[in-house]
């Protein structure tokens, strides 16, 4: 799934170019093609795709140019992720009624690739022997507001528990409680599945969408005409929301991954190489004086004195510059509402 806009990555990430297509860490690779060189290695390239809005079909396939072109799919119109997955769901089962699926976030950071195949391929194993839906739950390091969480009813002796309740971005005390009780993991969005399991719920948790996507001539000349009458009408929801929350066949398998959604600038902060003095910059002419753990990114020729300044982000190109305290990183998307309120804000985006 590569179709957001990564608004809390302003102003390094913008609606022309969003974040999971540049290279927010530094390695050379960008963050839909770190996800391509992971998932490559335990599914095949001809059975991989990407679904994406229209406007970054081709920017995909410059990035992923070992894609088929008729691989990379896109999305009218922006409808959440149970869209987006029942078109894929359709699209795959088209081609392979007994297809499993895997559902991957395009812009994550995972540091333990080999237990990420791991419990990938033990994900795979389960979901072609029985009718569940998977998901990979991640063990929390810290009471983390901006994640969801998963609670799970433990059984000894298994690789994957029954999933109890799923909660979206709780308060931090509640947060600190899930920690305590022990039976609690972060939601992160990769989810694992056979064809024939999530079409039936889809068609019992969201029916009218199902029938919607029915009609369709998937891996036709007929399927974009009828996508782009469907999507205006299809309800925008989660995956989450419209199933997993409801369905009693969901289970979690416990993974430490070394995973970040890298969902905000705090945590690519805490995910880069650092100074002496913690601060993460990604230039050779930035100054600090009196300054500690401190995020720069700053657009390539420019230099920059820094001083007096602890904990915040400081990021600058071509058309904008942000300057926050890293507690407020997940403000970035209000600061991006109102900047679009402005006079002509929108060329900023």
């Amino acid at each position: 799934m590569a179709g957001g806009i990564g608004s809390r990555f302003w102003p390094m990430s913008t609606q022309k170019f969003p974040k999971q297509f540049q290279d927010i860490l530094g390695t050379g690779r960008t963050m839909i093609q770190q996800t391509f060189d992971r998932i490559k290695q335990t599914v095949s390239t001809e059975n991989i795709y990407v679904i994406t809005n229209q406007e970054y079909v081709e920017l995909s396939h410059q990035q992923l140019p070992d894609l088929p072109l008729e691989n990379i799919v896109g999305e009218p119109l922006m409808k959440n992720t149970a869209a987006c997955n029942i078109y894929m769901m359709n699209k795959i089962a088209s081609a392979n009624p007994e297809a499993n699926i895997i559902v991957l976030p395009a812009d994550h950071l995972i540091l333990k690739e080999q237990v990420f195949l791991e419990k990938v391929n033990l994900a795979f194993d389960i979901a072609s022997k029985k009718d569940v839906l998977i998901t990979l739950g991640i063990t929390p390091t810290r009471p983390d507001t901006g994640y969801g969480y998963i609670q799970f009813v433990e059984k000894s002796g298994e690789d994957y528990y029954k999933v109890k309740t799923f909660t979206e971005k709780p308060s931090l005390e509640i947060a600190k409680s899930f920690l305590e009780t022990g039976d609690f993991l972060w939601n992160a969005g990769i989810f694992v599945w056979n064809v024939k399991s999530i079409q039936k719920a889809f068609a019992e948790y969201l029916p009218e969408m199902a029938q919607e996507f029915l009609d369709c001539e998937y891996n036709s000349e007929r399927e974009k005409i009828c996508i782009e009458t469907i999507y205006p009408k299809v309800e925008k929801i989660s995956i989450d929301n419209g199933i997993l929350e409801k369905a009693q066949n969901v289970y979690v398998i416990p993974a430490d991954l070394g995973w970040s959604d890298l969902g905000t600038w705090t945590s690519v902060y805490e995910n880069s190489d650092k100074n002496e003095d913690n601060n993460s910059i990604d230039s050779k002419s930035v100054l600090t004086y009196n300054a500690k753990n401190n995020i720069v990114r700053l657009k390539k020729g420019k230099a920059a004195i820094i001083d007096g300044l602890e904990d915040y982000i400081i990021v600058d190109t071509d058309k904008a510059l942000l300057i926050c305290p890293r507690g407020n990183d997940q403000m970035i998307k209000d600061y991006v509402l109102d900047l679009k309120n402005f006079k002509k804000g929108e060329k900023y985006m």
